[in-house]
C-alpha cells in the first residue's frame, strides 16, 4: 500500500511539473506574439538555444564576483546562506527574457524576486517535487534557461554528473541552494550585519553581507562586500551608488 501511494506521488509530481512546462509553453508564445518587435524575438530565440559555456545576461553584482563577470550556459552554480543571492542570479537572465524555474523552495518569495529583476510572468514554480525532485528538475532543465533547486539531501556524485550531461545538452543554468557537486562556482556568506533598527522603526532595513566565492568560475578576488539587500532594496557592491533595477538592467549586455 505504501508502494503505492509513493507511486502516486512521483507521477503526481512530473505531472505537476509537466503541466507547468506546458503553460509556460503556451505564455512564451503569448509573450512573443505581444511583444512583436524583431529584437526582443531575437533576444528570446538566444536565449532558448543557449549553448554550452555561452555567456548569460548577469546582474552587475553577480558578475564582480565570477571570472569573466558573466553566468555560463550548461554550469551549476551553489549558494549557502542568502536567498537573495540566488534571486540576483536568476535576475541578469530573467531580467533579458529568460524562463526561470524554482523546485523544492516553498517559501521563495516572489514578489521579492520581483523587486530583484525577476520576471514573474516567466517563472515556474514546483514547490514540492516529492521524492523524484531530480526528474523534475531535468524536465525543467529541457525547456527553460534557469532552473534553481533545493535538494533535500546530499547529492550524489552520479546524480550530479547525469544532470551535467543534460545541462551541456541544453545550455541551461542551475542554481543550488546549499552544496552540489562539481559546482562552477560556490557563493558562500561569511558574515553579515543587518541595519535598520535603531531608527525609530524597529526594522531591519538592509544587510552587509561578506560573500566568499570559491570553483573554476570565481573572481580572482576570493571575498567581496555586498549589501543583500542594500537600503534602496537592490543588490549591489557596497562601493557601489544607489540603482534601481530598471537602470541596471541596461547594463547586462544583450544576448549574441
Amino acid at each position: 500500500m505504501a508502494g503505492n501511494e509513493a507511486a502516486a506521488s512521483r507521477v503526481t509530481a512530473l505531472d505537476q511539473a509537466r503541466l507547468l512546462l506546458a503553460q509556460a509553453k503556451d505564455r512564451k508564445s503569448a509573450l512573443k506574439a505581444a511583444a512583436g518587435a524583431p529584437s526582443v524575438a531575437r533576444v528570446q530565440q538566444a536565449l532558448d538555444t543557449a549553448g554550452v559555456d555561452r555567456e548569460l545576461p548577469t546582474h552587475p553584482a553577480v558578475g564582480e564576483l565570477l571570472a569573466g563577470a558573466s553566468l555560463r550556459g550548461g554550469s551549476v552554480y551553489s549558494v549557502r546562506g542568502s536567498a537573495a543571492l540566488v534571486m540576483a542570479l536568476m535576475a541578469g537572465p530573467s531580467a533579458e527574457g529568460a524562463w526561470c524555474g524554482v523546485v523544492g523552495v516553498p517559501s521563495f518569495g516572489a514578489e521579492a524576486a520581483r523587486g530583484l529583476g525577476v520576471d514573474l510572468e516567466r517563472l515556474v514554480l514546483v514547490p514540492d517535487p516529492g521524492p523524484e525532485w531530480l526528474s523534475v528538475v531535468a524536465a525543467l532543465v529541457d525547456a527553460l534557461t534557469v532552473v534553481v533547486v533545493r535538494p533535500p539531501g546530499e547529492v550524489t556524485p552520479g546524480e550530479a554528473s547525469r544532470l551535467a550531461a543534460r545541462l551541456r545538452t541544453r545550455g541551461a543554468m542551475l542554481i543550488a541552494y546549499g552544496s552540489w557537486p562539481g559546482s562552477e562556482a560556490r557563493f558562500e556568506i561569511e558574515s553579515n550585519t543587518w541595519t535598520g533598527l535603531g531608527d525609530g522603526e524597529g526594522l531591519l532595513a538592509a544587510r552587509r553581507a561578506t560573500v566568499a566565492v570559491t570553483g573554476r568560475r570565481a573572481a580572482v578576488r576570493a571575498r567581496h562586500e555586498l549589501w543583500l539587500p542594500a537600503p534602496d532594496g537592490t543588490i549591489r557592491s557596497t562601493g557601489t551608488a544607489e540603482a534601481r533595477p530598471e537602470e541596471w538592467a541596461d547594463q547586462i549586455g544583450a544576448v549574441g
